[in-house]
C-alpha cells in the first residue's frame, strides 16, 4: 500500500540530497525539508488530518518551531487546543516554556522529523514537568536513527506517519 504522506513529501522535493550536518549533530548524505513542505497547505493539511483521525488526545503540542505548524494542523483537524513548547524560555514578556495549558490534560507531542529524539525528549520533559500526561509522539518522518528506542527510555512510544526507509526506497 502507497503511503499517501510519504507521496506528498517526495512530490514535494521535500528530500535533498548532499551533505548535511543534521540537529542532533550527525552527518548525513540527505536532508528531509519538512518544514519547507508543511508551508504547502495540502501537505500541511493531509498531516494535521492524518494525526488528528489516528490518535487520542485532550490536547496537541509541538517544539518551536517545526513541530508548530504540525500541531496547529493536527488542532485545525481534531477541534481540539495546542500547545507551543518554546526552546528556551524567554526573559521578557510572560515567561515560562509552555504557552497554553496542558497540566491535567492529555497531550499528543507532535514532531517534523525524529532522528535521535532530542527534540522529542525536551518536549517530552518540558509537558511533563508542567503537569502533563504525555506518552505518545508522533512524528512526521522518522530517520530510524534511535529516537525510538530513546523515547521508550522515558516511557513513551514513538508512531511515524513516514519512516526514511520509505522515502528511500520511494
Amino acid at each position: 500500500m502507497v503511503n499517501p504522506i510519504a507521496t506528498l513529501l517526495l512530490e514535494s522535493g521535500a528530500i535533498e540530497f548532499g551533505d548535511f550536518v543534521l540537529a542532533s549533530g550527525a552527518q548525513s548524505p540527505y536532508y528531509i525539508d519538512i518544514k519547507a513542505a508543511t508551508t504547502k497547505p495540502a501537505i500541511l493539511s493531509a498531516i494535521g488530518k492524518a494525526i488528528a483521525e489516528e490518535w487520542e488526545f485532550d490536547m496537541v503540542a509541538g517544539v518551536a518551531v517545526g513541530a508548530v505548524p504540525i500541531a496547529v494542523a493536527v488542532s485545525l483537524a481534531s477541534g481540539r487546543p495546542f500547545a507551543i513548547i518554546r526552546k528556551a524560555e524567554k526573559d521578557h514578556g510572560k515567561s515560562g516554556t509552555i504557552i497554553g495549558e496542558v497540566s491535567g490534560k492529555n497531550v499528543l507531542l507532535v514532531e517534523d522529523v525524529t532522528t535521535s529524539g532530542g527534540s522529542a525528549l525536551y518536549g517530552l520533559a518540558a509537558l511533563r514537568a508542567a503537569g502533563a500526561h504525555v506518552d505518545l509522539v508522533v512524528t512526521v518522518v522518522d530517520r530510524e536513527a534511535g529516537a525510538h528506542e530513546a523515547l521508550a527510555e522515558k516511557g513513551a512510544s514513538l508512531h511515524a506517519l513516514v519512516r526514511v526507509s520509505e522515502l528511500m526506497d520511494g
